[in-house]
């Protein structure tokens, strides 16, 4: 135990403190506007080189990028009610059912048009379509993506995140939306968590409110694609080592056995017997521990190998990124939640 200790304690303690460095860094702009996930990713590459010369860092790295970041989604969970959930499932399930078909259904579309390997195409499907930054980091491992598709689907978004906050709010207010339209939009449509905050108390609070709560209700679909990531995945790579016939899959192998955890999570927060101070210090070590995990992947991700990627990518993801925008405020027009 304490020889496996000593093995990751070096990269643990780096990735540590890259996301102190990263939270300190994101906290001086205004508005949120470099999340701490992002910042991380970045400070992580910037220190790529220097990380990437000493074999002794690499144990804790690996180790953060992926058991870290599972107890980060996992105390996620205290971020969600189950009440909360149904008060807006009426309204933004319908909404998110179209904008999650949109992400997958074009952007699939569109990656084999632009030739995009379906591991990428895929991370940048379910950005836009779940949580940004926190779903590509939890169905990356899943898919076993390369850290540099991770750390790219996740550029992609915040650049396009990075818009949006600015152009959202000007927009809701030029066509007139309600408090309950916009939030509803709002939380559809915008990626990262941080992102959703900004763009939505921008419009009111009424507006902030409710698309915090949309948004933390897609974090929920997590679950499922987790789920079938995990499947096809293994599908893949059964069919690609040659197996002739039907193919099996073992379902006790490849499920993902921290889903239940984030679960049990969120059925513990619904029941109201977590004190609120305990939930701000579960919901703030959750964000460390996303942060922590997203340092790692930045270390163990350079710059070169992000170029090496190419520029079709990036538009195939602000493509995906504004049909899910458009159809999200089409449903709502369609259905009079304008």
């Amino acid at each position: 135990m304490s020889g496996k200790l000593n093995e990751i304690a070096p990269g643990l303690l780096l990735s540590a403190c890259v996301a102190v460095i990263a939270m300190l860094l994101s906290s001086l702009f205004p508005g949120d506007i470099i999340g701490a996930t992002v910042m991380a990713l970045l400070v992580g590459m910037v220190l790529n080189p220097l990380s990437s010369g000493y074999k002794q860092f690499d144990a804790g790295i690996s180790y953060a990028g992926k058991f870290i970041l599972r107890i980060g989604i996992v105390l996620m969970g205290v971020n969600l009610n189950f009440s909360e959930v149904l008060s807006v499932g009426k309204y933004s399930l319908f909404v998110m059912i179209f904008t999650m078909a949109t992400a997958f259904g074009a952007g699939n579309l569109i990656g084999k048009l632009f030739g995009t390997n379906w591991k990428l195409t895929n991370l940048l499907s379910v950005s836009t379509a779940i949580c940004g930054g926190s779903a590509v980091a939890a169905v990356g491992p899943v898919i076993r993506a390369k850290d540099e598709d991770v750390a790219y689907a996740i550029s992609s978004t915040f650049i396009f995140d990075v818009l949006t906050v600015v152009v959202i709010p000007w927009i809701g207010i030029a066509l007139g939306m309600s408090s309950v339209g916009y939030g509803l939009w709002v939380g559809t449509a915008v990626n990262d968590t941080s992102s959703v905050v900004a763009a939505g108390y921008a419009f009111s609070e009424f507006a902030g409110n409710t698309a915090v709560i949309v948004k933390l209700t897609r974090t929920l679909f997590i679950i499922p694609y987790v789920l079938i990531f995990s499947f096809i995945t293994e599908r893949l790579e059964a069919r690609s080592a040659g197996g002739n016939g039907r193919i099996s899959v073992n379902l006790r192998k490849i499920f993902p056995y921290f889903i239940i955890l984030f679960l049990v999570a969120v059925a513990v927060r619904s029941t109201g017997i977590i004190p609120g101070a305990l939930v701000n210090t579960l919901s703030r070590t959750s964000k460390f521990c996303m942060v922590m995990a997203l340092s790692a992947i930045g270390l163990k991700t350079s710059f070169k190998d992000i170029r090496n990627i190419g520029f079709k990518p990036m538009i195939l993801g602000f493509i995906v990124d504004t049909l899910v925008v458009f159809v999200s405020i089409g449903v709502q027009i369609a259905t009079g939640r304008f």
